[in-house]
């Protein structure tokens, strides 16, 4: 529910009511607006506690929050969130850009890599040092020694670091020396490891899980901002179908759906989505067509000799071209990269 105050509503009436919330057996959140204060009431709702709460002293209206994930949705908050981390800001005007190989695989190579896409004007590097691969023979990454190297590349590049976490145990380690924790579609619905990303305060970006509906998505990033962590960005990264020309098949159309039912920044990732590197420069520009508030690419300096996933890797020249046209496309819909 949203408890919303009366322009002159008292600082005394707006903590009665706040601890009135509490009193039910919910969670209040407060938002200050320009004109009035809105608290929001988070939790199960149960038959009645609209009439308790109406009569309050200062309170102007009680409207239900209709969507089932609560501090996601539009209706608590209307107006969109920034991430920042570092030089990676996403939801604002300007487009964010993740860039880099689908794995670590040497100091070198990271590093190098950076350098050149922090100069072709991405500002987030991705890098797996924990892979989860379908099959147990697959390289399964350098761990903290691929940790290591990433955060290497970020001094050398001033790029902020996004790796993916994979277990509710590992979120301390990748956190000290990552900027954004990546949650992979294999574990959007595992909820220690959101819960866990909550906890940690930083950043999160919360992959589409393959098979997920948009409730099912929305609800899985309910669990990191119900540990208080509201620096939470979604990922579209494509779904399975019974289409077999790609690897997945990636529905655009989810971005202005999210972007009209959450608040939360939408982000795309036209690899894992396509699964064939000639295809990810159109769908690219189509994401920041539709909306997105950022791209997730995969670019490595061979992709012929890539550890992992480089039929869908892009080189760094074919990078350049993509953000040389992103440009144009950007300005067409009143964004900036």
């Amino acid at each position: 529910m949203i408890v919303v105050m009366k322009p002159e509503a008292t600082q005394d009436q707006i903590d009665h009511m706040i601890a009135h919330v509490r009193e039910l057996g919910l969670s209040p959140q407060v938002l200050h607006g320009t004109q009035r204060v809105v608290i929001a009431a988070i939790g199960e709702e149960r038959p009645g506690m609209v009439e308790t709460l109406e009569p309050g002293e200062g309170v102007e209206k009680v409207l239900p929050i209709l969507a089932p994930y609560k501090r996601a949705s539009r209706e608590l908050k209307p107006e969109r969130t920034v991430v920042k981390a570092g030089r990676l800001e996403m939801g604002g005007v300007a487009i964010g850009v993740i860039a880099g190989p689908c794995s670590v695989e040497s100091e070198s190579q990271i590093v190098g890599l950076a350098i050149k896409l922090a100069k072709l004007g991405a500002t987030g590097l991705r890098g797996g040092a924990f892979k989860p691969r379908t099959s147990p023979y697959s390289f399964q990454g350098h761990k903290e020694d691929g940790l290591k190297m990433l955060a290497a590349a970020r001094d050398a590049s001033g790029l902020a670091i996004v790796t993916e976490v994979m277990a509710p145990d590992q979120v301390p380690m990748v956190a000290e020396y990552a900027d954004v924790l990546q949650i992979g579609a294999r574990n959007m619905q595992n909820y220690n490891l959101l819960q866990a990303v909550g906890d940690s305060g930083k950043p999160a970006m919360l992959k589409r899980g393959m098979s997920a509906t948009m409730d099912e998505f929305l609800l899985a990033a309910e669990y990191i901002l119900d540990r208080g962590n509201p620096h939470v960005m979604l990922c579209e990264r494509g779904i399975r179908t019974f289409e077999d020309h790609t690897r997945f098949t990636l529905p655009l159309a989810s971005v202005p759906f999210l972007k009209e039912k959450s608040h939360l920044p939408v982000v795309v990732d036209p690899s894992h989505g396509t699964g064939k590197a000639r295809l990810v420069p159109p769908m690219a520009l189509a994401a920041i067509a539709a909306g997105a508030d950022g791209l997730m690419v995969e670019v490595h300096d061979d992709p012929e000799r890539a550890v992992s996933d480089g039929s869908q890797t892009i080189t760094p020249a074919l990078f350049a071209d993509l953000m040389a046209n992103a440009r144009r496309i950007a300005q067409a819909v009143d964004r900036t990269l």
